[in-house]
């Protein structure tokens, strides 16, 4: 196998992209998410996100290069988007006059959704061991760049489980997890049979959530990406900068970036708009594949009592069982999802540290919290809703 670097897609070109993941249908593997990325500006010159992609080949029967994996890596000049949170890495490294960017991270920008981090048309479930062998392989390709560069750190973050699980041998490598909370289809006929299987008191409470949202005078509705129109591109960018601007910030993606997606990712965008008195109030973007929603970005210009678990998780769910997917990973945190199904799973990285004292003591920081993470988990599940019998 070759590995070579690439700082725009373009130079690797669709063609060769799509050859080397094949069939895959996971969308922040896609050829068209990338190049939204960077022909709506949300990374390169002047975002903080420099992409270096990774591109494995490896040679045919005439002994010509053969497009075998993509990894997406980016060099980083701050923490923004990543969500593994490393800022007080970074602060400690200043405060010893030492400089912890640029680094580089293995990962997709602004989404922290759990994945494969080497996109690839080798089974990663089956027995190839070509591709599980790529993970170790190219962490240490990307050690030896580091070095090269003077870099401090490169960060895979969001790695499947058994992915993570191929690090846990190498003493120079550090393992972060935390806890998220995941939607999981256990055979649902529909709403009510999913709500069947909460506990009286619970599923009274999920069902009153609902009608609330009714009662106010909401209607909602999902829409493909494909079908959308761009007045309906444009009012959910406004609510998508409005979930910032609550915060005094400024969201990382563009407009052009959600209008590109449309167009070229249409059949896996599934927008959920809210509407009042016939004026949209909020809206809802995710992706989805095969088998799972991603819950990515929300937003809303009025505020309505339950409205947020309605277009971020019951919509979502109600679209997973229409569609047989069996998966809804709605993004990062949140506790309140617990209460309407979503069960804790942990999340992995990995992470190179160069210098070996701050590799020592971020390593101590990383069991102290993994056994916290561990701790909070296991307290969560006496949260779910789901009767005893049913879970």
């Amino acid at each position: 196998m070759k590995a070579q670097w690439f700082n725009r897609v373009d130079q690797i070109g669709e063609a060769n992209w799509q050859a080397a993941i094949g069939e895959t249908r996971y969308p922040f593997a896609q050829y068209a998410f990338h190049l939204a990325l960077e022909q709506s500006r949300s990374i390169g010159e002047g975002t903080g996100w420099y992409p270096e992609y990774l591109l494995i080949t490896d040679a045919d029967e005439l002994g010509e290069d053969r497009p075998l994996a993509i990894a997406p890596t980016y060099l980083k000049i701050h923490s923004q988007g990543e969500f593994v949170f490393d800022w007080s890495w970074a602060d400690a490294y200043q405060r010893y006059g030492m400089e912890y960017y640029p680094k580089r991270i293995w990962a997709i920008p602004f989404s922290p959704v759990t994945g494969l981090r080497i996109f690839s048309h080798l089974d990663p479930k089956g027995d190839d061991a070509d591709f599980a062998n790529m993970y170790p392989a190219l962490a240490k390709l990307m050690t030896d760049a580091n070095q090269e560069r003077h870099f401090s750190s490169w960060h895979l973050l969001f790695t499947k489980p058994e992915h993570a699980d191929l690090f846990r041998h190498d003493k120079t490598l550090l393992q972060r997890i935390s806890c998220q909370f995941h939607w999981f289809n256990r055979d649902y006929r529909d709403m009510d049979d999913y709500f069947s299987h909460f506990s009286s008191r619970k599923r009274k409470a999920a069902r009153k959530e609902r009608d609330k949202v009714v009662k106010q005078g909401v209607t909602l509705t999902r829409t493909l990406g494909n079908e959308l129109t761009a007045a309906e591109i444009d009012f959910f960018y406004l609510c998508y900068q409005s979930t910032y601007a609550k915060r005094g910030q400024q969201g990382y993606l563009t407009r052009e970036f959600f209008g590109l997606l449309a167009e070229t990712m249409g059949d896996q965008i599934l927008l959920v708009q809210a509407y009042r008195a016939g004026e949209a109030i909020a809206a809802s973007w995710c992706f989805f594949d095969d088998h799972s929603l991603y819950g990515r970005y929300w937003g809303c210009m009025e505020e309505v009592d339950c409205l947020h678990f309605e277009a971020c998780y019951y919509q979502g769910i109600e679209f997973c069982l229409e569609k047989g997917l069996q998966h809804f990973d709605p993004g990062t945190q949140g506790e309140h999802k617990i209460a309407r199904g979503f069960e804790p799973v942990f999340s992995y990285s990995v992470h190179y540290i160069a210098h070996s004292g701050f590799r020592e003591a971020i390593g101590n920081f990383c069991e102290e919290e993994a056994e916290a993470v561990r701790e909070y988990h296991q307290d969560t599940h006496a949260l779910l809703p789901f009767k005893q019998e049913s879970h």
